[in-house]
């Protein structure tokens, strides 16, 4: 069942959305080689519970966790661990934040310590790839309208997407009504509507598109052992364009390659 929601709801989701976006800054300065991944999860863990909110990560179908910490072939999902943050590692910290009931959900990549030019190019063709796929989330336009955006564009770079996980809609839980493709068709599939709250979070392989999971029953890896980067966002669907709720408004890193982050949804969407 797919839910449309209000602007009211929309406000609370911002609201959460805000704090998960505050987090997720704030790690660019805790993350470093030496850090397992079990503390990464805990920095984020406190920094929710001391913003009011909850993590409703932990117990859902099962899972432990606040966070999930994936590094380099890992597309997803990876448990939190005492695995230790090495130099030019790339970790993607996938959470949620519950604010009275408002949800919101974000993966941010880090490269820990120094960054590759490899690792560089393929963290940026990812949150491109994330953005345009966010442009197409407008009233009218169709899911497959979003995969077929990024799909065209990865495969363009010399990367490939991940089929086997997708995104999805948010609220009331924080997985939903519609799946939401990062391949496929344009014109194809389920038509969008205003207040809708979905969530693209593209997975970019340096090899092939393919993942295998490992024993812990969680975790996905790229099949052929190469580097995966994902990037996501949530947002909702308005009739002035999507509108991201876990955007962080004032972020100002001048001098950090990440400077951009607040223009670049602008930029890419013609705005």
């Amino acid at each position: 069942m797919i839910t449309i929601k209000s602007q009211r709801e929309i406000d609370e989701m911002y609201q959460s959305g805000q704090i998960l976006a505050s987090i997720h800054v704030a790690l660019r300065d805790y993350i470093r080689p030496g850090l397992t991944t079990k503390q990464v999860n805990d920095f984020v863990h406190k920094k929710i519970l001391e913003a009011g909110a909850t993590a409703p990560q932990i117990g859902f179908e099962g899972y432990e966790f606040a966070t999930c910490t994936s590094v380099n072939d890992e597309i997803c999902h990876g448990l939190p661990s005492n695995r230790v943050l090495k130099n030019g590692d790339m970790v993607k910290v996938d959470f949620c934040v519950d604010l009275n009931g408002a949800l919101s959900d974000s993966c941010w990549c880090y490269i820990v310590g120094e960054a590759s030019d490899e690792l560089k190019r393929l963290y940026d063709v990812t949150k491109t790839a994330m953005y345009l796929g966010i442009k197409q989330a407008k009233i009218g336009n169709r899911i497959g309208d979003i995969g077929h955006a990024i799909q065209t564009y990865v495969e363009a770079q010399g990367y490939s997407v991940v089929r086997d996980f997708i995104g999805h809609g948010i609220g009331p839980t924080i997985h939903e009504e519609p799946a939401v493709y990062h391949y496929g068709e344009a014109h194809k599939g389920l038509r969008l509507k205003e207040g809708m709250t979905i969530t693209v979070e593209p997975m970019v392989n340096t090899g092939g598109w393919e993942a295998e999971m490992v024993g812990n029953g969680w975790t996905a890896v790229t099949a052929d052992g190469g580097m995966s980067c994902q990037f996501e966002h949530t947002f909702a669907i308005t009739k002035d364009g999507p509108f991201i709720t876990t955007l962080q408004d004032d972020i100002t890193h001048d001098g950090d390659r990440e400077e951009a982050e607040a223009r670049a949804p602008k930029e890419l969407m013609g705005e």
